[in-house]
């Protein structure tokens, strides 16, 4: 039998775009986009947000909680990182951050036609199969 993985949106917003969604998400320059996330119950979250808030709940809970740490640590003191990881984010579904295959698959296909507009740069989805994801680099494990 196989495994059933779950799946997680995630689309890179355009350098304005980003910024509003950062910092003003409810701005009317972003309507296209919330639009379809709220037809779908999803909602935005920046990666290098969701970044700064792991390396902050270690700090505050004990690095020993929290096994990427210094992997994570290092991205967002790393500015180029920093500036690809601030037009990164990943869509939750009714406050999930990973979601079933047609959940996903039904949110992608109302995106795609934002790619390449004023809004959204890219758009990707991603399976929890730990084969298919990035693991801490050696220095980091």
């Amino acid at each position: 039998m196989s495994e059933q993985w779950e799946y997680q949106v995630r689309v890179n917003l355009n350098d304005d775009a980003s910024r509003l969604a950062r910092k003003d998400p409810g701005n009317p320059a972003l309507k296209p986009l919330t639009d379809i996330l709220a037809r779908h119950r999803a909602t935005l979250k920046n990666q290098f947000d969701a970044f700064a808030d792991y390396v902050a709940a270690a700090e505050k809970h004990g690095l020993e909680n929290y096994p990427l740490y210094k992997w994570t640590k290092a991205v967002i003191e790393d500015p180029a990182k920093a500036e690809k990881h601030g037009k990164a984010f990943s869509l939750h579904v009714d406050g999930e951050e990973v979601y079933g295959k047609a959940v996903a698959d039904a949110l992608e296909a109302d995106l795609q036609p934002l790619v390449g507009g004023a809004l959204v740069a890219r758009l990707s989805k991603h399976d929890s199969n730990p084969a298919n994801n990035p693991q801490p680099p050696a220095q980091y494990r």
